[in-house]
C-alpha cells in the first residue's frame, strides 16, 4: 500500500472527502435509526428538564437539512416554512408545530434528496464555494467550501443524537 505522504494530491483529496462522507453516514444513519426507533409520545417529551423536546428536534433536523439543499446547490427547498418555529425561535415559543407526521415525513424526503445528491457529487465539487459565501470572500478563505458544510453539519447531527438518546428508553 502506498504512503499517504507519497501520494498525488487529488487521490489525498479522495480519501479525505470519502473519510467526511464516512463519518456523515454514520451520524445520519444514527439519528435516522433512531427518529425511526422512537414513539410519537417519546419525541414528545424533553431530552432533559427544561430542554427540548424530541418532536422540536425532529422539526429542527427537517429545517436544517432542507436549507442544506440550496447552500450545496442542490436544488431549492421543500419546507422553508419550518424555520419560524424549529430554527428562528425556540422550542417553548409557543408557536404553532406541523403534526409528528408531517415533521416525519419531512425528515424522510430532505434527508433522502440530500443523500442522493450528497452520492453524485463529484470529488472536485465538494471545495468549491457553498452558496453563502461570495466569489470575493472564497478566493480569501476557500476553506468556506461544500465540504465543510458537510464536516459542521455531521458534528450537528452528532449533537442532537446525543440529546434524543435520552428519550430512547
Amino acid at each position: 500500500m502506498e504512503n499517504i505522504q507519497t501520494q498525488p494530491a487529488a487521490e489525498k483529496n479522495e480519501l479525505f472527502i470519502r473519510m467526511v462522507l464516512s463519518n456523515w453516514q454514520v451520524q445520519y444513519s444514527r439519528l435516522n435509526d433512531l427518529f425511526d426507533k422512537l414513539t410519537d409520545e417519546q419525541l414528545a417529551t424533553e431530552t432533559s428538564p427544561g430542554r427540548n423536546t424530541g418532536i422540536y428536534l425532529l422539526g429542527h433536523m427537517a429545517a436544517v437539512h432542507d436549507a442544506m439543499l440550496p447552500l450545496l446547490g442542490f436544488g431549492d427547498r421543500f419546507y422553508p416554512g419550518l424555520d419560524e418555529a424549529f430554527i428562528r425561535n425556540p422550542d417553548k415559543s409557543g408557536l404553532p408545530k406541523p403534526p409528528v407526521s408531517t415533521l416525519r415525513e419531512a425528515w424522510k424526503k430532505v434527508s433522502e434528496t440530500l443523500q442522493q445528491h450528497i452520492d453524485a457529487m463529484e470529488p472536485d465539487a465538494w471545495f468549491a464555494r457553498h452558496n453563502s459565501v461570495s466569489e470575493e470572500d472564497f478566493a480569501k478563505e476557500p476553506h468556506r467550501n461544500k465540504l465543510n458544510i458537510i464536516i459542521n453539519r455531521t458534528n450537528h447531527l452528532s449533537t442532537h443524537y446525543g440529546q434524543l438518546l435520552y428519550l430512547s428508553k
